[in-house]
């Protein structure tokens, strides 16, 4: 029993199910669909809530760190995302989700990571903080600017990002202030990870046809998904060490540099446009996981 329990908590263990059951048992996913939505919202305030109020007492060092992770996660990768999709996508429903993926913030994820990982904690939610701060304007900038116009609800997309980013960053606030944040840690994990579930699962169940009709469609992905996670992270780690930059802060930049919020980019894909524009989100997803497990991997034979 402790050890289904252990599994069922296990977010790797998660992902793959809910890959698994978006091919086999995909009919679910035309009711689902519409929990995408509230549940990006859910794991948007329970994620946020890991970012402490404390650091925003002194806000002149908040700069810098909230400044790059702006640079690391639009000017590092979602320019790589931009440049590699123009390269090898040319089926425009796809290449609408790379510019989704490309106009998100990073993954809430990186504070975890930072921690599993040793950086600098600081660093990791200030440069988080900046990502999204930034995103309320680059977002449906990206979006305007390289979309053409009639494809784009301008109402829905402010809707989108107030309801996705904004509103869940003021209730975590709001949860803190009222001291909700201690009954909500100890189930807070378990709630993200089942909640991502759905969201994985919708995703590809509304996808199966494309994926077992047009496997080799997703070719392009993958590679797109491998050069902005493998890669990119030994390039940033490589050009940190050549610059001297500190271990701790350098293991911030290379997660800003390398993990979007995926699940984000596929719920904003499939809000504002349609199923198969949420495809590159569930391809990078994957990538993201044996990304992540690799990295973890790595960590524990140092």
């Amino acid at each position: 029993m402790v050890k289904l329990r252990s599994i069922t908590r296990n977010r790797n263990v998660i992902i793959l199910l809910a890959i698994t059951s978006g091919m086999f048992f995909h009919h679910g996913a035309q009711w689902t669909k519409h929990l995408v939505l509230p549940l990006l919202a859910l794991i948007m305030t329970l994620s946020t809530m890991g970012i402490d109020s404390h650091i925003f007492r002194t806000p002149r060092s908040l700069f810098a760190p909230a400044f790059l992770g702006i640079v690391m996660n639009y000017a590092v990768l979602g320019n790589l995302i931009i440049l590699m999709g123009a390269f090898l996508i040319h089926d425009e429903a796809v290449w609408i989700g790379f510019v989704t993926l490309a106009a998100v913030p990073s993954a809430v994820a990186v504070i975890p990571f930072t921690r599993l990982l040793n950086g600098n904690k600081t660093y990791a939610a200030v440069g988080t903080i900046g990502s999204y701060t930034g995103a309320l304007i680059i977002t449906p900038l990206i979006a305007i600017g390289l979309l053409d116009s009639h494809l784009i609800d301008t109402t829905k997309l402010l809707i989108v990002t107030i309801v996705l980013i904004a509103l869940p960053i003021a209730v975590s606030r709001l949860l803190i202030w009222k001291r909700l944040n201690d009954y909500i840690e100890p189930v807070k994990g378990m709630i993200t990870d089942w909640s991502f579930f759905l969201i994985i699962y919708t995703l590809i169940g509304l996808n199966w046809k494309n994926i077992t009709t047009h496997p080799f469609s997703l070719v392009p992905m993958a590679i797109i998904a491998f050069m902005s996670t493998f890669l990119l992270g030994f390039l940033i780690q490589w050009v940190g060490i050549l610059f001297h930059v500190e271990k701790a802060n350098l293991t911030v930049l290379f997660l800003l540099g390398t993990l979007k919020n995926y699940g984000l980019a596929g719920g904003i894909a499939l809000y504002l446009f349609n199923q198969e524009a949420a495809l590159p989100a569930v391809v990078l997803t994957i990538f993201m996981t044996i990304y992540v497990t690799w990295l973890n991997f790595k960590m524990q034979k140092a």
